[in-house]
């Protein structure tokens, strides 16, 4: 799995009209799923994103965490995070999950950050969404499964 995990003051993701989720301070993750990943790589990264420390202290210091701050999180689905450049001009998305595999661990991960505790907001999976956000810092981080 990986994720695109931004720092945002707000964030908000729409399918036509229809605003699906919406969070305050806290996280973006854009998350990808790649053809062989399982539920083991959907904990160590729903865990990893969760705890990470990237939130400024009492000194300006990055050193708090979702979880320490109670803040929330916005997870949208993106297959796109998979795309090979390497050949030619338009990517290749082989790498990506097909869809019977993806839904499932990106539910998952939602669930696993509820569970955490982090109130968690959804796009819609497979739509084409609008997202917009208000990027903090910009504070913005690339986190990968093992």
């Amino acid at each position: 799995m990986k994720a695109v995990v931004q720092r945002v003051k707000s964030a908000k993701v729409t399918v036509g009209d229809e605003v699906t989720g919406e969070i305050g301070p806290g996280l973006l993750v854009l998350l990808g799923v790649a053809r062989n990943d399982a539920e083991e790589q959907c904990r160590y990264l729903c865990d990893k994103i969760a705890n990470l420390r990237i939130f400024e202290d009492a000194e300006g210091k990055m050193n708090r965490s979702l979880l320490d701050l109670g803040l929330q999180m916005l997870v949208v689905s993106q297959f796109t995070l998979y795309a090979d450049c390497r050949k030619g001009r338009r990517p290749s998305f082989v790498d990506a999950a097909p869809p019977e595999t993806a839904e499932p661990l990106y539910l998952k991960f939602v669930e696993m950050a509820r569970g955490l505790g982090v109130s968690a907001a959804t796009g819609r999976f497979g739509a084409m969404m609008d997202v917009a956000l208000v990027n903090g810092g910009p504070v913005t981080i690339i986190v990968e499964s093992a």
